[in-house]
């Protein structure tokens, strides 16, 4: 007997699938897009669920007029369903990855550090909703936002997650270079066997590593490419000279973690394949259910319509009931059972809250008000904090006038319910969340009291090298053992 094998799909693949059906519904993008074209950058980000955290005017008089002007250019030009479009996930929901503070362009100098326009995610204990947040980053001392409405656990833009080198992810007058930068795998990474549609873009390696040396203030030198967990690639750029395309090698020498640490890392938007260029390739999405402004890019074709809502539901149910077969579809916002009488659904309903037996009609129509077979949808919505996209569903499946009754889906509404308490608790600045090096735990003054007191902050990389050399040494004293 033959053999038959089926390629099975990555399971990352499987994961973008869901992002790009739930993650940035229609109905975001029409309306971020109507409010952006108007100019009203505020309301788009307002539609597309981005909390704006910066004031301009503080801006202005901090750090200037000039500055505060190229910001709200740029916030004019921002697309913030494109930005949701294509901010890092985590496996296997594909919700925004928690507690990121991801650097969208920088400005000038600010004693010494860029000004830096950061978009951030809330920790995992506060993410219903799937909201993100705008701000501007000052490079203090303390890691701390410019105007913290709360304590974020990790304030510093991080190196691996950027997109300052990448705008045509989030602007919109540079969203045309996806087709060019979007990254088209030919080879697998160094130290890597060769695998087919490889999601890994080394293609674009050594120019985006060009890139990445310039914004450091180098032209050339080594880097480090994250292939995993536990797995980096350490390369370099080796050209004669500047009129010559740059090319890579792996790092000769070995160098000591330290410097490993402190060498560039090349973002993940650079080293990676585009999602959208994979699912395509893969036959899991279909061009019209791409972004606006993403399928031009990728496919080189036309502008593209949004795709459309969900069709309307058709036919109403159809449940074998005393050797007939009845119906149920909706009436005047009521799901209920079209063939039987409003007299005869009372009497039947008085003999259930009796202890009697339900008819099938009433049975079927009881089994879909506590587990619809829409459930997973509805659930997947309100993981992506698409509450009204999740109600529309309800709505269409039980009528605006139903009333939830206990079961999978009233325990998943309410859930989400108390996740938005949790999110409204951490903007608040009442959340006790986890903090990052150097940081006092919690968004409340006991935090603050709790360094003041002299407690010792957890060493992380940020902190010197003699510093950690001298924690770390064997040979300091030991005053407690004395």
């Amino acid at each position: 007997m033959a053999h038959h094998f089926t390629q099975e799909i990555p399971a990352h693949l499987l994961m973008w699938q869901r992002v790009r059906q739930y993650a940035v519904p229609p109905s975001m993008i029409e309306t971020a897009t109507a409010r952006r074209t108007a100019g009203d950058w505020a309301g788009a980000c307002a539609a597309a669920r981005v909390d704006v955290d910066l004031d301009l005017r503080a801006v202005r008089h901090r750090h200037g007029t000039d500055i505060a002007t190229l910001i709200r250019a740029d916030l004019r030009r921002l697309a913030p369903d494109l930005l949701r479009w294509h901010m890092p996930r985590i496996a296997p929901d594909g919700r925004l990855r928690p507690g990121l503070t991801i650097s969208l362009a920088r400005y000038g100098r600010c004693g010494g550090t860029p000004l830096h326009l950061v978009v951030r995610t809330p920790p995992a204990q506060a993410d219903a909703g799937q909201r993100m947040s705008l701000d501007v980053w000052e490079g203090s001392a303390n890691d701390r936002p410019a105007n913290p409405q709360y304590l974020h656990p990790h304030p510093h833009p991080d190196r691996r997650f950027r997109l300052d080198l990448h705008r045509h992810l989030w602007d919109s007058a540079r969203s045309g270079e996806l087709a060019r930068r979007g990254g088209a795998p030919s080879v697998a990474p160094p130290g890597r066997p060769v695998i087919h549609d490889s999601p890994w873009a080394v293609a674009s390696w050594a120019a985006e590593a060009e890139l990445l040396l310039r914004a450091e203030g180098r032209s050339r030198g080594a880097f480090t490419v994250r292939l995993g967990a536990r797995s980096r690639a350490l390369l370099e750029i080796v050209a004669p000279d500047d009129s010559h395309a740059a090319t890579l090698r792996p790092l000769r020498e070995t160098l000591p973690p330290q410097e490993v640490a402190a060498l560039p890392v090349l973002p993940e938007a650079a080293a990676r394949v585009l999602p959208d260029l994979e699912l395509l390739r893969a036959g899991l999405v279909a061009v019209g259910q791409l972004h606006p402004l993403v399928a031009p890019a990728v496919v080189g074709s036309a502008p593209v319509s949004v795709a459309g809502r969900d069709p309307e539901p058709g036919d109403p149910h159809r449940v074998e009931c005393r050797g007939e077969v009845h119906r149920i579809a909706l009436r005047d916002g009521v799901l209920t059972a079209v063939d039987h009488d409003s007299a005869q659904l009372r009497r039947e309903g008085l003999l259930v809250a009796l202890g009697g037996p339900a008819l099938p009609c009433l049975r079927a129509i009881d089994a879909v008000h506590r587990n619809p077979e829409a459930l997973p949808a509805v659930r997947e919505r309100l993981r992506h904090g698409d509450v009204i996209g999740a109600l529309t569903v309800v709505e269409r499946l039980l009528g605006p006038g139903a009333v939830l009754r206990d079961g999978p889906l009233r325990e998943e509404l309410e859930s989400a319910a108390a996740r938005r308490i949790d999110h409204g608790l951490f903007r608040a600045g009442l959340a006790d969340v986890p903090a990052g090096p150097g940081e006092p735990r919690g968004g409340h003054a006991s935090g603050a009291r709790h360094m003041e007191a002299g407690h010792r902050p957890r060493l992380g990389r940020a902190t010197p090298f003699e510093s950690r050399r001298k924690r770390g040494s064997r040979g300091r004293p030991r005053t407690g053992l004395i």
